[in-house]
This record gives C-alpha cells, structure tokens and sequence, in this order.
C-alpha cells in the first residue's frame, strides 16, 4: 500500500504543473475587466420646503428633511443654528455675526477655515450669488476631495449689518465618493438658502 501511495502522489506531482499550465494557457482567452468600486445605494426622499421664520435676524427656506436645532455649545453664539439630517447622519453648520464695520475681518475668517482643507482637497471650486434687491451677496465653495472633512462651505452678507457663514460636516469618517448624492442632494438646499435668504428686523439681542 505505502509503494502505491508513492507512486500515486507521483503522478498527482506530475499531473498538477500540467494542469496549471493547462488553466493559465486557457485564461489567457478570457479578457479580465475589474468591476469598479461599488457603494451602497442611497434613497434620497422627496424635497418639500418651508420658511424659517423666527426672533432670527435671518430668514430662509429650508427641506422638511431635515430639522433646525439652536446651537447650543461652548463656543456658539446668538443666532448661530444646526441645520440637522438624521437621515444622512449630516449638519450643516450656520453661524452668524452682526456687521460692526468690520466684514473684512468676517471674510478672512471664512477664507482661513477654508485653506484648512486645502491639504485634502483636490480642486475648491466657487458659485457667487448676487441679489441687490434683498440685499444678498454670497459665495458658495464645493471642496472636492475624497477626505475633505467639509465638502460645501458658504457665506452670506449684506455688506452692512449681516453675515452668515455655514459648512456641511457629516459625522462619518470622511469619504465623499460614496457620499457624493447625498453631497449633491444637500448642496441643493444650500443654494436654495442662500436664494431664498432675507434679513429681518429684531437684532437687539446680537451682541
């Protein structure tokens, strides 16, 4: 039994090398083409917009998917608002100051927290937006970039007396490939905001 063993294991020695080169000379027939990189599927709802309407010093149109929760850490400051998509696990950050004769000061802060993401970012591509009749002049900025912890950034200024400043953050580890959509999705109502933006009266409590 041990002598057929052997000899067994012999031809099986002999017959495996052939038997691969048998399947590499037939694969070679076969043109290989990777799949590209899936994600999973995301179910973007149904946009339905309402007005924010409050003892804010601003006002605008918002999606009924996501939910306005007052700012209330360490650091915010009046006015300042959490525009939150639960759905998305998705914030977009608005922070607001009134206008002292010193806009330029407000400028150079957004422009300082933008060049944050420069290291991260593959292209920072912009949209202004001007409407002299409601006093509305802003920019958007898209930072593309697979890393890029805030894809979309903007502000909003009359020139005079306001300035609004916001940013989208997602509380995931950052990867807007697949978050591209979504991304896509938001930067709507971002665009819509700033469309729809109107200053109000009451500032008494802006300090």
């Amino acid at each position: 039994m041990r002598v057929l063993f052997i000899r067994y294991a012999r031809v099986r020695a002999l017959a495996l090398p052939l038997w691969l080169g048998w399947l590499v000379i037939s694969g070679c027939d076969n043109n290989y083409v990777p799949k590209p990189r899936g994600y999973f599927r995301i179910d973007l709802p149904e946009k339905e917009y309402v007005r924010f309407e409050s003892e804010y010093p601003y006002s605008f149109a918002y999606p009924t998917v996501c939910r306005l929760v007052p700012d209330t850490g360490h650091n915010s400051e009046p006015f300042w608002l959490d525009m939150d998509y639960p759905l998305f696990g998705a914030k977009i950050h608005l922070s607001y100051k009134r206008v002292h004769h010193d806009l330029n000061r407000y400028l150079e802060d957004t422009r300082s927290m933008l060049m944050k993401h420069i290291p991260k970012a593959n292209a920072i591509k912009e949209k202004q937006y001007i409407n002299a009749e409601n006093d509305v002049f802003g920019v958007i900025y898209f930072i593309e970039g697979t890393s890029a912890a805030s894809p979309v950034q903007f502000y909003a200024t009359d020139s005079v007396k306001h300035f609004l400043r916001g940013a989208l953050y997602f509380d995931a580890v950052p990867n807007n490939d697949s978050l591209e959509p979504v991304i896509s999705f938001i930067s709507e109502d971002i665009q819509n905001l700033i469309a729809t933006l109107r200053w109000d009266v009451p500032l008494q409590s802006s300090k």
